[in-house]
Formats: structure tokens, C-alpha cells, sequence
């Protein structure tokens, strides 16, 4: 006998399942989150939040919020890359290894931004819990037995203190070790552990002058130690955060780095001997790369590192995470609230997974180049920030007429309107607002036409009420119900009398460049692949 019942179980709380228990509440979806920690994360940990995050936060109704975190203008350390020196002291002789493209006002219209997950953890859970959600900390999941129609979770708070919850989904969002994944025997593939690091948290008050302003993402030292320190500026710098990598096969470990050796890393890494520094966290870690099989198992789904793990080198984990989590949100909401069919759930691991893959390909990628050890063909391999972040691809039932051809990250023209694509972003004026058509796209689909005499408004309104499927039209152009800036459907790849069906995700589920002789056959087919409907 349960003694809690809830739509949705979310294990972990931190980036990845505090996200999807807000997006999952945001949806109206009963949901409890529970975290064996006994609070949110206190250290400045995934500090860089990409465009489409922030996206994904705007349309949730809450980035206001999370833009009030930042210190400052964050986007020029960006703007400065990943550079090198010998000592930080000798900061004018950097070298640029990496200038990634991260965003730009044609292709959102959000801006990258540093902040740690210690500041932004703390408003995902109280705005779950103001949505009437539920965060439970210092409870860890026992067991999981699911059956046909839902999941008997067991979990277990400090004092041992059993509850018993029955769920009709779980989603385990607890990391790399996850107790989830385990649980329903999910096995992972890659190529393991790479390197060991530790996380060095420290003050140090003259280093913000010897570096003399300079703005960077990261700044590799080699002068500490056999290999190199990175030290991270998006953190800011109090505490700064410092990554000296060990070695177990040389018989190192966490525990030999006090805090005195810390600092003389530190130092040496500075270039100045008597710098006064202080220790404040040390945490240590594995650069590992591996994928799960899958990403769902019955009615438990695998987010963030529980799905795949990789080293930190872009700064895709956390954000990728919260993709997933955005991605099956609405999804799970959709089927929860019959607007469509439980097929819709197969298709967040083609989805996702692909994604979670090319991620974990391209750290691997920009790790091996930052450590020094990149071919040429390495070196060639690599894809621009910007596509990785926002330009990747789905490839799944639910969207119809996508390239299956084309790769996930795709180094041609990236989001132009292609079925399986983040709809392009363009500046439109609604009724005297100025919004971007991103700012469409959360709860409904929306289908977009330039022209009330094409027929597809009809077509997509009858069909849509055939299927229960909830649905907003816009017409786009002088005159119509949204006035572009700039070319819309030109953008989005379609002629004046085409039209465009986006999912809630803002990704583009199908696209019509003209008028076909039967729009409700079509229509028909589209919205039955794009919600589950009638599929087995």
C-alpha cells in the first residue's frame, strides 16, 4: 500500500531534476523531487548557462529570475574564450586555444550568462514548491518496481524513515552514480574514465589584479605542477575555482592534497610565491565519458549525468541535462493529461540520446585539445559552440520529414525550419508587443502560415479538434496576427502559403513549403505522428 501518490517521481535535485520537477509543475503535473543532500548545492558548480537554457527558463515564465543572478555582465569572459598561459602572472602572453560561438541576437534572443548552480539551485526549488510541488531533501531512493500502469518507489529519509510512493512515472536525475539507472539494469558505454581532477575553491584577493581584468571562460596554467591548473572565471572570484588534475596511476590521491599542497599548486600556478590564499572546498572528480543505452526503461526515464556522463570541457553537462528535462517534461504532461498518446514517451530516447552522444563526443573533443594531446583529424572534428548548444537535430516517429540523413550536429545552415530543428528565432510585433516567435512555444502546438487564404488554418483547426490535440494558429505577415522584422517564412523555409507545426519544445514537428491537395490528410498524418495518437 502506497502511502503517497504522485504523477511523477523526479530523483535528484540538483540542476537537471530541480529543472524538470519546475517544468513538470510549471505543466501542472503532480510532482515530488527528492535529493539526498540535505540542501542545494553550496559551491558555484556549472556556472555557464547557454542561450537555449535560458530560453527554456524565459518560456517556462521565470528567466527574469534567473537573469537577476547574474553578477554583473557576464558575457564578456565569454567573449574571451579558453586561453593558456605559463603563469597567471604572465596573463598578456595568453594564447587563445578556443573562441566558441555560444549565441547572437539573429539566432536567440537570449544571451549566454555565468552564474552557479549554488545561486540558481536555490530559486528552481522554491519555485517548485511555490507551484505546489514538492522537494523533499535528505531522502534517497531504495528501490523501484514498476508494472503496466506505474512504479512503486520505496525512499528513505536520515533516520532511516521508509515512505512508500506509488508514481505513474520516475525520472532519475541523480547523476552519474544513479541509483535509478541501476535500479532497472541500464547499462553504459564509452571510453570510461579519462583523467581524475579535483575542484579547488579557494580566495585569493591579489589574484584578480595580477590577471589584470582579463576576460576568459578558463585559463590553463602550465606552469603547476608535472601538467596543468585550470582556473574557471565564471565562477567570479570569491571563491575562484581552481582544476588540478592527479594521477592514481602514479599513486596519487584526493587525500594527498591537503590544503597547504593545494596552495603551492595555486602558487606556482600564479607566478607569485607569496601569495596569500586560502582553501575554502576541495571536491574531487572523474572526467569519464559514458552513455546509457537507453534514456527510458518501461516507465523510468534516465536525465542529465544519470544518462550520460562526460568530461566538463564546453560546458554541456548541466545544460544538456535540462534539455532532457524540458524535452520529456512536456511530453509526460501531454500523455498525463491525455492531449497524446503514451507512444509520444518512445520517442525522448531517440531524441535525447543521439544528442547525448554527439554531447559527450564533442567534450571529449575540446578536452583532448585543451590537454595538448589533439590530432589533426581531432582537431577537425570539432563543432562550433553555437551548434552544439543550440543547432543540434531530433530524429524521431514524432516529427515528420526530417533529413534522416543529416547529422545531429550538422555544419551546414543550422536552424532554418528543417523538421527535427529548433524553430528559427524572429522578432515579431503581437498587438504592439515585441516578442520573438520562441516566446510562442510552450504549452500548445502552434502552426504558422503567412496568409489566411492558404487553407491551413482550417485544416489545422478541424483536425485538432478531431484528435484533442491543443492547438494556436498565427497568421504571420501585414496584417496578420504577428508582424515580422525580417523575412519569416524565408527563415523558417517555406513560401507566403506554406505553414509550420512547432511542437511546445519549439521544435519544428513539420513544415509545408505550398498547399497539397488534401490538408486534412496531411494534417491528419502530422498531428497523429507528432502526439502519439493511434500509435502502438
Amino acid at each position: 500500500m502506497s502511502d503517497l501518490k504522485v504523477e511523477v517521481l523526479v530523483v535528484g535535485g540538483g540542476p537537471v531534476g530541480l529543472s524538470m520537477g519546475v517544468f513538470l509543475r510549471r505543466h501542472g503535473v503532480d510532482t515530488l523531487v527528492v535529493e539526498k543532500r540535505s540542501s542545494t548545492s553550496f559551491l558555484p558548480r556549472a556556472p555557464g548557462l547557454q542561450a537555449r537554457t535560458l530560453e527554456l527558463f524565459r518560456a517556462a515564465g521565470f528567466g527574469p529570475r534567473i537573469r537577476a543572478l547574474e553578477f554583473g555582465d557576464s558575457h564578456p569572459y565569454f567573449e574571451g574564450g579558453i586561453i593558456q598561459v605559463r603563469t597567471f602572472a604572465e596573463i598578456d602572453d595568453a594564447i587563445t586555444l578556443e573562441a566558441p560561438s555560444l549565441d547572437g541576437p539573429t539566432i536567440s534572443p537570449e544571451r549566454v550568462m555565468g552564474c552557479g548552480q549554488d545561486r540558481y539551485e536555490k530559486v528552481l526549488a522554491e519555485l517548485i514548491e511555490g507551484d505546489g510541488g514538492q522537494v523533499r531533501f535528505e531522502h534517497r531512493l531504495v528501490s523501484l518496481d514498476q508494472d503496466a500502469d506505474g512504479v512503486d518507489a520505496v525512499i528513505e529519509d536520515k533516520d532511516g524513515t521508509r515512505l512508500n510512493v506509488r508514481a505513474d512515472y520516475v525520472v532519475g536525475a541523480d547523476g552519474a552514480a544513479s541509483t535509478v539507472r541501476q535500479l532497472v539494469g541500464v547499462e553504459r558505454a564509452g571510453r570510461g574514465t579519462v583523467f581524475n581532477a579535483l575542484s579547488v575553491y579557494f580566495s585569493a584577493p591579489e589574484l584578480e589584479k595580477l590577471l589584470k581584468d582579463r576576460k576568459f571562460i578558463l585559463c590553463y596554467a602550465t606552469n603547476a605542477r608535472a601538467g596543468m591548473i585550470g582556473l574557471s572565471r565564471l565562477h567570479g572570484c570569491d571563491p575562484w575555482l581552481a582544476t588540478p588534475i592527479y594521477y592514481p596511476e602514479r599513486g596519487e590521491t584526493p587525500e594527498d592534497f591537503t590544503d597547504e599542497r593545494c596552495i603551492e599548486i595555486v602558487r606556482a600556478a600564479s607566478g607569485k610565491p607569496d601569495m596569500a590564499v586560502e582553501v575554502r572546498a576541495k571536491v574531487p572528480w572523474r572526467g569519464t565519458q559514458l552513455v546509457a543505452e537507453t534514456f527510458k526503461k518501461g516507465r523510468v526515464f534516465l536525465a542529465g549525468d544519470a544518462a550520460h556522463v562526460h568530461p566538463p570541457a564546453g560546458g554541456f553537462g548541466a545544460n544538456t541535462g535540462i534539455h532532457d528535462s524540458h524535452n520529456l517534461a512536456w511530453k509526460l504532461a501531454a500523455v498525463l493529461q491525455d492531449k497524446a498518446g503514451p507512444a509520444l514517451l518512445e520517442s525522448y530516447d531517440p531524441e535525447r540520446r543521439l544528442v547525448g552522444e554527439a554531447m559527450a563526443e564533442q567534450a571529449m573533443v575540446r578536452n583532448r585539445i585543451r590537454h595538448g594531446y589533439a590530432d589533426e583529424a581531432t582537431r577537425e572534428s570539432m563543432v562550433d559552440d553555437i551548434v552544439v548548444t543550440l543547432g543540434y537535430r531530433y530524429r524521431s516517429a514524432a516529427i515528420t520529414g526530417y533529413d534522416p540523413a543529416a547529422p545531429v550536429l550538422s555544419t551546414g545552415p543550422m536552424l532554418v525550419g528543417e523538421p527535427g530543428t529548433r524553430a528559427p528565432h524572429v522578432w515579431v510585433d503581437r498587438g504592439g508587443e515585441r516578442i520573438s516567435t520562441i516566446d510562442l512555444f510552450w504549452d500548445d502546438f502552434v502552426l504558422l502560415t503567412g496568409t489566411r487564404d492558404s487553407g491551413w488554418l482550417e485544416a489545422a483547426e478541424r483536425v485538432a479538434k478531431q484528435l484533442s490535440v491543443p492547438l494556436r494558429c498565427y497568421v504571420v505577415g501585414p496584417g496578420g496576427d504577428l508582424v515580422p522584422e525580417s523575412d519569416w517564412a524565408a527563415r523558417y523555409g517555406v513560401s507566403g502559403d506554406g505553414a509550420v507545426l512547432v511542437r511546445p519544445d519549439a521544435f519544428v514537428a513539420w513544415r509545408s513549403s505550398g498547399e497539397p491537395g488534401d490538408q486534412d490528410a496531411v494534417l491528419t498524418e502530422v498531428f497523429t505522428r507528432a502526439t502519439g495518437r493511434g500509435q502502438s
